[in-house]
């Protein structure tokens, strides 16, 4: 029942995904590939491909969007933890900052979240560290392996 009256009345849903791979997929071409209530939760660009533990939740009229995710923290992009692989980074911050999309510098506020969520930290993180564009400016901020990313719908410069 919450999550029908959190659709219904506040216009927010929320999906969680163990793996970027269980993400729905952006449609190839216009009406192709994801259901339309899927396509609030295909992934930005930017998401590392080993992002894992990701929750989303949107305001369904568009103009918002929280995300939470980890990614592998021992920097070598397998997703175990045990730094066997050949790391490429550090963490969180090196997935993110390596993503397409991604820039070290905030340009502008994009101010706070317009959504709040239980997994969402009580005070956003003020100390974002890149900002991320697809359709829509994200701002990101990392803390150990969790990375938290919001948007309020503004428009990325290369945003349609």
């Amino acid at each position: 029942m919450p999550d029908a009256v959190s659709e219904h009345v506040f216009k927010e849903k929320t999906k969680s995904f163990p793996t970027a791979a269980d993400a729905p997929a952006p449609a190839p071409a216009a009406g192709a590939g994801a259901e339309k209530g899927d396509r609030a939760f295909v992934l930005p660009a930017w998401i590392p491909k080993d992002a894992r533990n990701i929750k989303v939740k949107v305001k369904t009229t568009g103009e918002a969007k929280l995300i939470r995710f980890t990614v592998d923290g021992d920097g070598d992009g397998d997703g175990d933890g045990d730094g066997d692989g050949a790391g490429v980074g550090s963490g969180a911050d090196a997935g993110v900052k390596g993503g397409t999309g991604c820039g070290g510098a905030v340009r502008e506020p994009v101010g706070e979240p317009r959504l709040d969520a239980s997994w969402w930290p009580d005070r956003t993180p003020r100390d974002t560290r890149a900002e991320c564009g697809d359709r829509y400016r994200y701002r990101v901020a990392v803390q150990g392996d969790t990375v938290y990313a919001w948007t309020n719908g503004e428009l990325s410069a290369g945003g349609r």
